[in-house]
């Protein structure tokens, strides 16, 4: 008997750790096997390529869910940072970077503000502030594309080391490095767990759980801002609609990877997994031509499955 509910253990304790890593796995050897084209070098680093922006908000998106919230501002941050760059390219590629930078982490902090010192649920006050930031995007590009970006920041969306990896993909992948250890190896890190597993207890340990809150949306603001800067790069050009839907793809993400949207358990590795997913599903479709309309209920059904299962992990520790 002892055997036998060790052995369950191990199971649940590796589906727990290691389920969507498997599931990956398996998706990728699918994929090669149906379609040829799947295996070659550039379509794998053009899934590296595509999945990097949305990568790098979903990292940003994992802070705030971590604390057991939520930021749906994240595509009008992303939009936003894109007009910033475009609208002030004349003044060089330096400023046009900060002045990016410096609007996404205001807009975070904002938000933070709004939710710990106001006390609006973090749904709520998001929503507002993916208006807000929409509107004054559209206010200050009057509607209208703004067309080019500095010269001196081409390669964030462009430039290829070796003439072969994407910047974009290796972006994605220090931002992700960083990421794990600012919540692995920091204070800060522990104390987002924390609040996001228990928020009073954390409260009475001593906590300022309001600062760490606050900090978990800045960061998320910040990162869809840079995530904006290597978008609008890529692209030429700013738009305040630019990244419409993008925080649905986020909360996907991470999702998928396994991070409990009640806030507490998770990480960026399970999220850096969960943008792969997606990745390579949205590659493959389209590479076997299935319509964009049915990737949407692909996509919705992946986001049902993986919160479900989520849900049924939850309720058997209970």
């Amino acid at each position: 008997m002892s055997d036998l509910k060790i052995s369950k253990f191990n199971r649940h304790h590796f589906m727990e750790n290691y389920g969507m890593l498997f599931v990956l796995v398996i998706l990728f050897i699918v994929c090669a096997i149906v379609s040829p084209y799947f295996l070659k070098v550039e379509n794998l680093l053009n899934i590296t390529r595509q999945v990097s922006v949305i990568g790098i908000v979903s990292i940003g998106m994992t802070f705030t869910i971590l604390t057991g919230g939520i930021d749906l501002s994240v595509g009008p941050v992303l939009a936003f940072s894109t007009l910033m760059i475009a609208g002030f390219k004349d003044y060089g590629a330096i400023p046009a970077f900060l002045l990016a930078m410096a609007m996404s982490l205001l807009f975070g902090l904002v938000t933070g503000t709004l939710i710990t010192k106001g006390k609006i649920q973090p749904f709520i006050a998001t929503l507002g502030m993916m208006t807000t930031v929409v509107g004054i995007g559209l206010t200050y590009s009057h509607g209208h594309p703004i067309i080019g970006t500095p010269d001196g920041l081409s390669f964030l969306g462009q430039g290829k080391l070796f003439n072969t990896i994407p910047v974009q993909t290796i972006l994605f992948a220090l931002t992700a490095l960083a990421a794990s250890i600012l919540l692995n190896r920091t204070r800060l890190g522990r104390y987002i767990y924390a609040v996001g597993g228990n928020e009073e207890g954390s409260r009475l340990s001593g906590i300022r759980v309001d600062r760490i809150k606050t900090s978990a949306y800045v960061i998320s603001s910040g990162l869809a801002g840079f995530a904006g800067i290597i978008m609008a790069n890529h692209l030429n050009v700013g738009e305040a609609n630019l990244g419409s839907g993008m925080e649905l793809d986020a909360i996907a993400s991470v999702a998928v990877g396994g991070t409990s949207l009640a806030g507490g358990r998770g990480g960026v590795v399970g999220t850096v997994i969960g943008v792969i997913i997606i990745g390579i599903l949205n590659n493959f479709l389209n590479l076997i031509n299935v319509p964009g309309y049915t990737q949407k209920i692909v996509k919705g059904a992946i986001i049902i499955i993986a919160v479900l299962a989520q849900s049924m992990q939850s309720n058997r520790k209970k």
